[in-house]
């Protein structure tokens, strides 16, 4: 398959550049960067964005993460790799990710659990972060953006 064209982000001026400031402001509030690379991940396998799935493992293995935990992501319930608090944000994001699966998108509960692990502010940065993958995801998959690429 190739890319019906280049990322749209690339061809719009100031884009990418506006994307990446939001990036870095939702990277330096608070999360470890560990559970924002298994949030992307997770968002981008949900959303079957190649691209993403590529370029967010090889960003968490740089970033020290282990193939094991990456191998096992898609299965974090079933998995003993995972600390609670990134389970609450796994489950986060797989309910942002897919907010029209059921009659309250993120339900009190999945709620409940992330605001045990994580203050006010990482929380929002994680929410936003959740939005930035999924707005990723969405830009590589319509226009079929492949993996190996750098942006």
């Amino acid at each position: 398959m190739e890319a019906r064209m280049p990322s749209p982000a690339t061809l719009v001026p100031g884009a990418m550049e506006a994307i990446r400031g939001l990036q870095k402001a939702t990277h330096s509030a608070g999360v470890p960067a560990t559970t924002m690379h298994l949030v992307h991940l997770r968002a981008s396998q949900i959303n079957g964005c190649s691209a993403c799935v590529d370029s967010g493992t090889r960003y968490a293995m740089k970033g020290g993460e282990s193939a094991e935990r990456l191998f096992a992501v898609a299965a974090w319930r079933e998995t003993p790799y995972f600390t609670d608090a990134e389970r609450a944000a796994l489950a986060l994001t797989e309910s942002v990710t897919r907010l029209n699966d059921r009659a309250e998108p993120v339900p009190d509960a999945i709620w409940a659990e992330a605001t045990r692990h994580y203050e006010e502010k990482p929380l929002a940065a994680l929410v936003l972060w959740i939005g930035v993958s999924n707005f990723y995801n969405r830009l590589n998959a319509a226009t079929h953006q492949q993996g190996g690429q750098t942006w």
